[in-house]
């Protein structure tokens, strides 16, 4: 203790003296200290003093440096020079060049990634141009954290810095403060922070703190220069563990003094960054304690250009995800802020007149294109105009975070929710005025909008309506919506349907009160002059449709049916396709009887946009074919043997596709005939359909046998889906193909899944089309999801096989069996997961029938099911996993689990048990205004402990564990008792 006194005494005096220095960074650490004094003992008896000469007064009189780049080479010549090539040769645009560079680099860090990672720090100081340098730090940090050489992705992870000594390690955090403290360009000093905070971060979760960049970045906050201040405010944000320790007042010293700086937007910038980050990984503790912060925060948007004024909002919006309750006190202060943000500019120009609607545009320009009549300040005004939206739409998502991070708030606060709603409301108002052609001659396949559609509007608006619910969002929604349904411009009657549309998820309890009233605004607006309004008529009622489903086809499918059957002879393609479009969504929740009525003339219409020798000689569109039979196929499906009438009409026409829709250009229109056809075979039965099977299996087979064309990627999931509906109609009869259709099928069930596992979540970019990235065991990991979409369908392809088919399925039983139970844990997918947990106790069930199902085989598959109960997760999928079980047991009996069995299966429950017991005690503790999220989950796991009793219940009906079960479930809060006292109200 007298010695480390001593040691923090030295100091002190020491710091007193040399923070005098004036020139940037000259004492960086406590080790630097230590050397440039001569006192180097003192670093081993007490290494975790650091030094914040920050809060002293300069002394100008004073002058020690200490220079990194009177430095010795730290590499030997030699790997600098080779090094100097090979970052040359990767630059170039040759390709062959490059991959041996790349492959150069691979060899040397394979052999010795000490040298070559310490040469490209060391080139990062010495090289001669900007570009070199900041390509040297992008390297190194791509280079650093991936997996060494020979290392399997499972394998523990380690990475090449893992294999770096010691002393290399010094060295290279060494090599990169000199760069942060003396490389002279701001552009190159930022690629030395994230190379800094990637180290910085993953050295500290490693256990390796960095006590010297912790002091030398408090140290660059008060240099003179603001390059140098911004960079260390962007240290304090890419790596917030340089703060968590201290002191928390002088951290907010430091922090609002950066948010304060007069000298340079960009330091206060990344100050506020900083900031968030910082709030961001605050403990309760901290936080409570860091609360002042939001006042310098929040005061440095109102002084800033909207040049900036987009960044600071974006910055600042996480934090609304994260922490809204920091926002609590600022509400009022904000909501007076944002609003004039958020809402359009004021047009103060010409008044419009009936002779020119819209005074503001004009058709004609002289001289022609009007390229010699535009000045500078033309294009300043488009340039200033563009950000101006770009901070509208900040400001907007800054609220519209808030809101679903705490609806409570936003709810409680007046005028929030009501300026949201306006704000989206016009937004969604703001379409080019003269685009009508193109739009109409778009596919919309390629281009469902316009570039120029102003989504961000429409789904600020859909997510407010989510997050607040009917009570809150449709009073000022309808405020405005009427009028703009009435209004001369088509692109406000355009915004008003599609407002409707948008809010109808999230306020569906509330609007199905006043759902009549809804429907007598939107149906007049399918005879309106203008195609695109008629077009959001048709989406508006499709999404009311899916919205309310079944409510609004029960009580009101006379006037829609009135409106849309009309709307499939409308003249332009893009709004009678639309039209059909919305009937899908209609037929999905009609019961058969309310549809039989307007089968006839659907069909008909449906048939004529169908039929390619279309009226007037004109060629009907690709786009138009495909959605007329998807209609078809959805109609049939809903109006099920009813629609055997039409089958005669349209059976031949779809036939007719599949024998000649072979070119490229029809692979889309083809998968769809194919679809159809086999729903419309389940519709009418197999008596119907038989006389027609038989053709329909021939070309299939043909179509399945024929070259693979690879850009025809719906091919192969339509083919497995429709062989499985022909199953479905034909039953029994479908044995016989069973040899054409399983081959394919279990090897597209075998399938692994195709996985990269990126070195960088830089990598992540790079990523092919048709793959998704998610986070494993630490690690970035990128899926081909059309693999295993594939593969979810061909076991829910077996599924229907087996379950139609029974015994008659049996010679593929054991293989089927084989592929089901290491599906169970096909982490990639749950739709794999969950068709293997139903398909195990259909294939007992088929065993039983013919005779061939083992003891090995019921052994096996409940020694699996019980397994991965013991390590499952997800309560959703532990309830399918109960059930199985359970479906397995019933049919093969009690007497088949074994006692070992049966006791592996108690101890799992057990485990189960205590887990969910865990879970709910400690949500107990949870905010109150968490509770109704928590609550859905409560839900999900009420299921498991649901499923878990039956199982429970078959094995003993007395079981033990029952009264944990009613324990377990007595742990949850259940907060709504009742449907009235949801203040959600959707």
């Amino acid at each position: 203790m007298i010695i480390e006194r001593l040691v923090e005494s030295i100091c002190s005096v020491l710091i007193t003296v040399l923070t005098g220095i004036t020139s940037p960074l000259q004492i960086t650490s406590s080790e630097q200290l230590y050397q440039t004094t001569g006192i180097t003992y003192l670093n081993s008896l007490h290494p975790k003093i650091i030094i914040f000469p920050f809060a002293v007064t300069p002394r100008p009189s004073i002058s020690i440096s200490y220079k990194f780049s009177v430095m010795e080479a730290v590499v030997p010549h030699e790997i600098t020079t080779e090094l100097t090539q090979i970052l040359a040769n990767l630059v170039l645009g040759d390709n062959k060049i490059r991959s041996n560079a790349e492959q150069a680099v691979n060899d040397r860090l394979a052999q010795t990634p000490d040298l070559y990672l310490l040469a490209l720090a060391q080139f990062s100081i010495a090289a001669d141009t900007e570009v070199m340098r900041s390509f040297s730090l992008v390297l190194l940090r791509r280079l650093l954290f991936r997996a060494a050489p020979g290392q399997q992705p499972r394998e523990g992870r380690l990475t090449l810095y893992d294999q770096l000594p010691a002393h290399a390690l010094t060295t290279l955090e060494r090599l990169l403060l000199h760069s942060l403290s003396h490389e002279p360009l701001d552009a190159v000093r930022r690629k030395t922070v994230d190379t800094v905070c990637d180290l910085a971060n993953n050295s500290m979760s490693r256990g390796r703190p960095w006590h010297a960049l912790q002091a030398q970045t408090f140290t660059m906050t008060q240099t003179g220069e603001a390059g140098f201040r911004e960079c260390a405010y962007r240290l304090f944000s890419g790596c917030p563990n340089l703060v968590m320790d201290l002191q928390t007042d002088a951290v907010l010293t430091v922090f609002r003094k950066g948010l304060q700086d007069s000298q340079s937007v960009e330091v206060r910038l990344a100050a506020l960054r900083a900031s968030v980050s910082y709030l961001t990984a605050c403990d309760q503790l901290q936080l409570s304690h860091s609360l002042s912060l939001l006042y310098p925060m929040l005061d440095t948007l109102p002084s800033l250009p909207n040049i900036h004024l987009k960044s600071f909002l974006s910055s600042l919006t996480p934090l609304c995800s994260s922490h809204p309750n920091l926002f609590v006190p600022h509400m009022d202060a904000l909501l007076s802020f944002l609003r004039g943000l958020i809402m359009p500019s004021v047009d103060s120009g010409p008044t419009p007149t009936v002779a020119k609607p819209f005074p503001g545009t004009s058709s004609f320009t002289f001289p022609p294109g009007g390229s010699g009549s535009r000045t500078p300040d033309d294009n300043d005004e488009v340039t200033e105009d563009e950000e101006k939206e770009l901070v509208r739409k900040a400001a907007l998502e800054f609220m519209v975070s808030l809101t679903e991070a705490k609806p409570a708030l936003a709810k409680r606060s007046e005028g929030w929710t009501a300026a949201m709603v306006r704000a989206s409301l016009e937004g969604m108002g703001e379409l080019p005025e003269d685009t009508l052609d193109s739009w109409l001659e778009a596919d919309p396949s390629e281009d469902a909008q316009d570039e120029n559609y102003p989504h961000v509007y429409e789904q600020s608006l859909d997510r407010v309506a989510c997050a607040l619910g009917g009570k809150a969002v449709l009073p000022p929604a309808f405020q405005y919506i009427p009028s703009m349904l009435a209004n001369y411009d088509w692109r406000l009657r355009h915004a008003g349907l599609m407002a409707i549309a948008a809010i109808a998820e999230g306020t569906s309890k509330v609007m199905q009160m006043e759902l009549g009233k809804v429907v007598d605004l939107v149906t007049p607006m399918f005879k309106d002059a203008h195609p695109r309004v008629r077009y959001a008529a048709c989406q508006c009622v499709g999404q009311l449709c899916t919205d309310l489903e079944e409510i609004i086809q029960d009580r009101y499918h006379e006037q829609l049916f009135a409106a849309l059957i009309p709307t499939l002879e409308a003249p332009e393609p893009r709004v009678h396709s639309h039209a059909a479009a919305a009937l899908i969504n209609f037929c999905e929740g009609v019961e058969r009887d309310t549809l039989v009525p307007y089968l006839d003339p659907i069909v008909e219409r449906l048939l004529k946009m169908l039929n390619p020798g279309a009226e007037d000689g004109k060629v009907v569109k690709g786009y138009v074919q495909e959605q007329a039979i998807t209609t078809l196929a959805m109609v049939a499906d809903a109006s099920e043997a009813t629609f055997a009438k039409h089958y005669a009409s349209i059976m031949p026409l779809l036939l007719n596709v599949l024998r000649n829709a072979n070119s490229s250009d029809h692979y889309k229109l083809r998968a769809k005939a194919m679809e159809c056809a086999g729903l419309i075979a389940i519709a009418v039965g197999r008596n119907v359909f038989r006389a027609d099977a038989n053709t329909l299996i021939e070309l299939l087979i043909k179509i399945q046998n024929s070259p693979v064309d690879p850009s025809d990627t719906m091919l192969p999931t339509f083919l497995i889906a429709t062989w499985a509906k022909i199953c479905q109609a034909l039953g029994t009869e479908f044995e016989p193909f069973l040899p054409v259709v399983m081959p394919p099928l279990l090897n597209a069930a075998s399938a692994k899944a195709d996985v990269s596992i990126y070195d960088d979540e830089d990598d992540v970019g790079e990523a092919r089309e048709g793959w998704e990235t998610i986070s494993m065991d630490g690690q970035i990991v990128g899926i081909r999801t059309s693999t295993i979409d594939e593969k979810c369908q061909a076991f829910d392809t077996l599924v229907v096989y087996c379950a139609t088919l029974g015994g008659r399925f049996a010679p593929y039983l054991a293989q089927s069996l084989e592929l089901s139970l290491p599906a169970l844990k096909f982490y990639f997918h749950d739709g794999v997961r969950e068709a293997a947990s139903r398909l195990i106790p259909l294939l007992f069930s088929c065993g039983k029938q013919s005779g061939t199902l083992t003891s090995q085989m019921v052994a096996a598959s409940f020694l699996q099911l019980i397994n991965t109960i013991r390590a499952e997760t997800d309560p959703s999928f532990l309830s399918s996993l109960y059930r199985a079980l359970a479906d397995g047991l019933r049919v093969v009996g009690i007497p088949a689990l074994t006692p070992d069995l049966q006791a592996t299966l108690i101890e799992a429950t057990k485990h189960q048990l205590q887990t969910l017991a865990d879970k709910r005690k400690r949500r107990a503790e949870s905010p109150e205004d968490d509770r109704e999220e928590l609550a859905l989950l409560e839900e999900v796991e009420e299921f498991a402990l649901e499923d878990m009793e039956k199982l429970l219940k078959i094995l003993d009906g007395q079981h033990p564990l029952l009264v944990a079960v009613s324990s377990v479930r007595d742990l949850g809060f259940n907060q709504w008792d009742s449907e009235e006292e949801r203040d959600s109200d959707g």
